[in-house]
């Protein structure tokens, strides 16, 4: 890590702020054997478009719509290979394309304490706005202790951490799910943390299919709880939580697409098609992200 990311968005021209995307190649590496090997999620998705592999890739599309995006990739944990695409380089990149780009970190809750002192490390020295982390691809229950050390940190910090929750895209048609295990991605689990990290927001990311009440049921009761609408189209968003949206947690819901497999061309063509009251959009689109990420 080379550069403190420091944001330098245009919150008042903004059209909108994607609280979930993807970075899925290193610039070290060939964005084109990575793409091909996601070939499965993009046929899960409906998705016509190939992934833009890197982070100037994916700034380039999102300046060009005027979108700020919140974008991460998953720390592979510490049994793994070393990838290629680390939280270090989505920093540096980040302060680079600062005008659009918002990076979060991610860290594998196996790598214990010195787990802890990398995010220290992010938040300090890298400028990162939050965590991203996917139980299902860490295989590891949200509410197991073994990751309460990193929490700490972000919890000193008042940092968010998005969580993966509901089915996942990853590993959908694969011979045994490839290797992912459902069970993980339960919010239910995130209701502990929630009231062991108090200071630490939460987001929920996706309609928690097949757990949507219970997700909703977190966010209502826990203050610092947030969901995020990515990875599914809204016109196939369940009416409760359109209903939901509209009323109890208007100020805590979050634009999110899951670029590059749902692009927010697609998204926020679809949110147009559903029920979504014209009072909450300004808050949806970009208001609580703004208020949520200190921007």
């Amino acid at each position: 890590m080379t550069t403190l990311y420091q944001p330098a968005i245009d919150l008042d021209a903004l059209h909108a702020l994607d609280m979930h995307t993807h970075v899925h190649a290193s610039v070290t590496e060939d964005a084109a054997a990575v793409n091909a090997s996601l070939a499965a999620m993009a046929k899960f998705f409906k998705s016509d478009e190939l992934p833009p592999g890197t982070l100037p890739d994916l700034a380039a599309y999102y300046r060009l719509r005027n979108v700020a995006a919140v974008t991460f990739t998953v720390d592979p944990g510490p049994a793994a290979a070393e990838p290629a695409l680390t939280s270090d380089e989505i920093v540096d990149l980040a302060a680079k394309n600062n005008d659009i780009v918002i990076p979060f970190g991610s860290v594998h809750p196996d790598r214990g304490e010195e787990g802890a002192r990398l995010a220290e490390r992010l938040i300090v020295e890298g400028g990162v706005r939050g965590f991203k982390f996917h139980p299902n691809a860490m295989s590891f229950f949200p509410n197991d202790r073994k990751a309460y050390d990193l929490y700490e940190v972000l919890n000193a910090h008042r940092i968010p951490a998005l969580f993966h929750t509901g089915q996942s895209g990853a590993g959908a048609g694969t011979r045994g799910g490839g290797g992912m295990r459902l069970k993980y991605s339960n919010p239910l689990h995130l209701d502990d943390v929630a009231v062991d990290f108090p200071d630490m927001p939460i987001v929920l990311a996706h309609p928690s299919f097949p757990w949507q009440e219970e997700a909703l049921a977190i966010a209502v009761h826990k203050p610092q709880v947030h969901i995020d609408l990515s990875g599914w189209s809204p016109k196939y968003f369940p009416p409760i939580l359109v209903q939901y949206a509209n009323t109890l947690l208007r100020d805590k819901v979050l634009f999110g697409s899951d670029f590059p497999l749902i692009t927010p061309d697609r998204w926020l063509a679809d949110l147009e098609k559903i029920g979504i009251r014209d009072e909450v959009k300004p808050g949806l689109m970009k208001g609580n992200a703004i208020r949520l990420l200190g921007l």
